[in-house]
């Protein structure tokens, strides 16, 4: 018992014992608060399917952008996207706007593979110190060779060889203190090892199940394209416009006569036809005034 108490009143198995704990304290509440955030995630992208997705884009959009777990993953994330012309952006007053790009891209796509943006380095190991809890391991244990030779050190320096009792005394404690010393080593060893298994088996509870789901289901809800099928896609959109101008351009002329012939038909002729019989009424009407008066200045006159 006094062994025990011994050990563990020790100065350098303490340390080692509370940097165990803190370290595994820190790992606990980083994994849970990564894993709650995942699973607020996960709940709201489950309720999305791609047939409903042109329609509530604009949810998904004000949901992520508020959220400040995965804002700046989805802000990088949505420049990536590409819109069809059927595409409708619901907005709060119930209106809907349309955006076009494409006519033989359907539905949202993307350029980019949506892991590259929604994977474990962006919404797991970027949102706490993950760094620190992968080097906890390699700390504990060098804590072990530290403290060890730290101790050998102290007890070597305490040693009497004056006379024979201090020689004793002094060799009794060196003993006490190289077991002490060793007894270091094991502690940060065995801690190092719990840790590790105990920081792997929350890591894949708490936080890769429920990423590899989220994941899973984004991948779903955005087809992927790659950037050079869609700027095929655009090359051959902007041949068939080409084509459409050229035409269009190719038959103005004809265009332009019919529908100035047509113009001309339609109202010049009846203009015309209608000014023609008014002066040859004026004339008939004239001839007879004449007529009647005998008057040699309008015989003249026609």
């Amino acid at each position: 018992m006094n062994f025990l108490l011994k050990i563990f009143t020790d100065i350098p198995i303490m340390i080692v014992i509370v940097v165990f704990i803190c370290s595994v304290i820190y790992c606990i509440k980083s994994y849970k608060f990564a894993n709650k955030n995942l699973l607020i995630l996960l709940n709201f992208i489950s309720d999305f399917k791609k047939s409903d997705l042109n329609f509530r884009f604009r949810e998904i959009d004000e949901w992520m952008s508020s959220n400040p777990y995965v804002s700046a993953v989805w802000h990088e994330f949505k420049n990536t996207l590409v819109f069809s012309e059927s595409v409708a952006l619901k907005g709060k007053d119930n209106n809907l706007t349309y955006k076009e790009v494409s006519e033989t891209v359907q539905n949202i796509q993307t350029t980019v593979d949506p892991l590259y943006f929604f994977n474990e380095e962006s919404l797991v190991n970027s949102k706490f110190n993950n760094k620190f809890i992968q080097t906890i391991p390699t700390i504990l244990t060098g804590f072990g060779p530290l403290f060890t030779f730290l101790n050998i050190a102290i007890a070597f320096g305490k040693l009497d060889f004056t006379n024979q009792e201090n020689t004793i005394s002094s060799v009794s404690g060196l003993m006490s203190s190289m077991q002490t010393a060793a007894l270091v080593s094991v502690v940060a060893v065995g801690s190092s090892l719990i840790y590790l298994m105990v920081e792997r088996l929350l890591s894949q509870k708490l936080c890769k199940i429920p990423l590899a789901k989220c994941e899973e289901l984004i991948g779903k809800l955005f087809d992927n394209i790659s950037s050079e099928k869609f700027l095929l896609e655009l090359l051959k959109e902007t041949k068939i416009q080409n084509n459409s101008i050229s035409n269009l351009i190719t038959m103005m002329p004809e265009n332009f006569k019919v529908a100035l012939n047509s113009g001309i038909a339609s109202n010049l002729v009846p203009y015309l036809e209608n000014l023609i019989f008014g002066i040859n009424q004026m004339n008939k009407s004239m001839k007879e005034v004449a007529k009647n008066s005998k008057s040699d200045d309008v015989d003249d006159l026609f």
